[in-house]
C-alpha cells in the first residue's frame, strides 16, 4: 500500500478542486452574478478577478476570436515554467529514491516475505518493522518518496481563477478557441488533454527496470483517466488549461527521461561505490527470528506476562474483599 500513498494526496487535492469549482458555479456556469460572500466570494475577489483582468488584457493584445484561448495557454505556460525547477527537482529526488530502492530490493523482499508468514507473533512483526525502518534510515532512503503534492497545490488557485474568470465574464463566456466554446464542456479539448497525459506517462516508463515498471504501469493510467474525467466535468477553459499543462509535462518528461535520469543513475552508482548499501537483515536473521527456540521463548515470555497479570488481578480482588 505504501507505493500508493503519494498518489492519495494528489487525488485528494484534485477532488478538493472539484468540490471548490462545483461550489463556485453553484451548479450553473452560465450565470452573470459572481459570488460575493463566504469563501467563494473571497476566491472570486482576490484570485479570479486578477486572473480575469490578465486574461482579458492578454486576449485583447493578441486579438482575434481565439485571443482569450491563447491567453489561457500563455498563463498556463508561465505557471508551468515557474514550477519547472521545482518539478525537475522533485523528479530528480524520485529517481534517486528509485535507484537506492532497487539496491535494497533483496533485503526488502526478505522482510516482505517474512511478514506474510503464518502464524506470526506480535514480537516477530515488530522486529520485521524495525528492520524495515533501519533499512531505510541507514541507506538514506525516504519512505514517502521524492514527489509531493506542492506543484498541484500551487496550481489550485490558478485553476479556480480560470474557471471563475470565464464563468462570470460576459465577454469570456462567449469566447472560443478554434471554434470550441471555452464556457461549455468540450470533448475535443478533453481528448487532447488526455492524449498528452498518455504520452507523458509512456515517456515516464522509458528506461525503468521491469520490476519497477510493473508497479508504475497501473499509476500511469491514473493521470489520463483523471484528466479525462475532470476535463469532461468542467468548462472548456479548464480543459484547455490541462491540455496546455500536459503538453508542458511532455517536455518536462523528455528532460527527466533523457537527461536527469541517466545522470542521476551514474551519480548514485558512484555514490554507492564509496558508500555501499548497508546490510540490515539476511536470510539467517529471518530464519533465526522464526526458529522454534525463538518462538518458544517469545511464547513463554507472553505466558509469564499473562500469569503475572492474573496474579495482580487476583491480589486486587482479595484486597477489595
Amino acid at each position: 500500500m505504501k507505493k500508493y500513498r503519494k498518489y492519495a494526496g494528489v487525488l485528494t487535492l484534485v477532488l478538493l478542486v472539484s468540490l471548490v469549482l462545483t461550489g463556485c458555479s453553484g451548479g450553473n456556469i452560465n450565470t452573470s452574478t459572481p459570488p460575493h460572500g463566504g469563501i467563494y466570494g473571497w476566491i472570486f475577489q482576490y484570485i479570479s478577478l486578477p486572473i480575469q483582468r490578465i486574461m482579458l488584457s492578454t486576449g485583447n493584445a493578441i486579438g482575434g476570436a481565439d485571443g482569450i484561448g491563447w491567453s489561457i495557454v500563455i498563463i498556463t505556460l508561465v505557471v508551468r515554467t515557474i514550477l519547472l525547477p521545482l518539478m525537475l527537482s522533485q523528479q530528480k529526488k524520485s529517481v534517486t529514491q528509485q535507484e537506492k530502492m532497487r539496491r535494497l530490493q533483496p533485503q526488502m523482499k526478505l522482510i516482505q516475505e517474512a511478514m506474510r508468514r503464518k502464524p506470526i507473533t506480535p514480537e516477530q512483526q515488530m522486529q520485521l518493522s524495525t528492520w524495515q525502518r533501519e533499512l531505510y534510515s541507514k541507506n538514506n532512503v525516504s519512505m514517502i518518496g521524492g514527489v509531493g503534492c506542492l506543484p498541484l497545490l500551487i496550481q489550485m488557485p490558478i485553476m479556480i481563477g480560470i474557471y471563475q474568470a470565464v464563468a462570470y465574464s460576459s465577454v469570456m463566456r462567449h469566447a472560443t478557441f478554434f471554434g470550441i466554446s471555452l464556457n461549455d464542456k468540450s470533448v475535443v479539448l478533453a481528448i487532447v488533454a488526455t492524449v498528452f497525459a498518455v504520452i507523458q506517462g509512456y515517456l515516464s516508463l522509458i528506461g525503468i527496470p521491469e520490476e519497477q515498471k510493473k508497479t508504475m504501469q497501473s499509476m500511469m493510467f491514473m493521470n489520463p483517466i483523471m484528466t479525462l474525467f475532470f476535463s469532461l466535468s468542467f468548462s472548456g477553459a479548464l480543459a484547455l488549461y490541462w491540455a496546455a499543462g500536459n503538453f508542458v509535462m511532455i517536455i518536462q518528461q523528455l528532460i527527466v527521461t533523457f537527461i536527469i535520469t541517466p545522470n542521476e543513475k551514474k551519480r548514485v552508482a558512484k555514490e554507492l561505490e564509496n558508500n555501499p548499501t548497508q546490510i540490515v537483515v539476511t536470510q539467517a536473521d529471518i530464519d533465526d527470528l522464526f526458529s522454534t527456540k525463538t518462538t518458544n521463548k517469545a511464547d513463554s515470555k507472553t505466558q509469564e506476562l499473562h500469569q503475572d497479570l492474573r496474579k495482580r488481578n487476583q491480589g486486587k480482588q482479595q484486597k477489595r474483599k
